[in-house]
């Protein structure tokens, strides 16, 4: 029983240091990504797709994003998404591809994402501790109904702080690795 709670506590720390990389990846650093358009969706005959789903979506260079439409109709609709979307790009047509030049993160811009991460990575660790939370209360209430001492209680409780701390060690590497990337130049 108590095994079950860690293993538990353990995948949804897990689960939390993997919503924040997919967060980090939304945020864009001077170097154009494919990932950066995974949250634009196109009008697709009706229904909101991915824009993944609609074209091929490539880097050409270190700042350059190409975009080929499955289909020429697509072309207006995926452009319309992409000037509807929070990025602020300005997508250029030739024809049935569009390049996205991304443009050179100024000094000031770096520190508001600088800022955007660290509260990504502060939310990060607000979830993992939750999780810390939630399994205590439940090794107490074990411990209340009689099914467990309190000796394996201060153990599994000691436990799950050492899982809380690696998980969180994990979240401040992440941050710090993207921190790096975002101020380089």
């Amino acid at each position: 029983m108590i095994q079950d709670i860690l293993k538990d506590a353990a995948q949804r720390m897990s689960k939390s240091i993997d919503v924040l990389q997919q967060e980090f990846t939304k945020i864009r650093t001077g170097r154009a990504h494919p990932s950066l358009l995974d949250h634009v969706t196109v009008d697709y005959y009706g229904s909101e797709v991915p824009l993944s789903q609609a074209a091929n979506i490539t880097s050409e260079d270190a700042r350059t994003l190409t975009i080929q439409p499955w289909e020429k109709t697509m072309v207006a609709p995926i452009e319309k998404a992409l000037m509807k979307s929070d990025l602020g790009l300005n997508p250029n047509t030739a024809g049935t591809v569009i390049r996205i030049v991304l443009p050179p993160l100024t000094e000031e811009r770096r520190r508001d994402l600088v800022k955007v991460v660290r509260a990504e990575a502060e939310s990060a660790r607000v979830a993992i501790r939750n999780v810390r939370r939630d399994a205590n209360s439940d090794l107490k209430e074990l411990q209340k109904e009689g099914e467990i001492s309190e000796d394996d209680l201060r153990r599994s409780e000691q436990d799950i702080q050492k899982i809380t701390d690696e998980h969180v060690a994990k979240v401040d590497a992440k941050l710090a690795a993207k921190e790096e990337e975002m101020m380089a130049v």
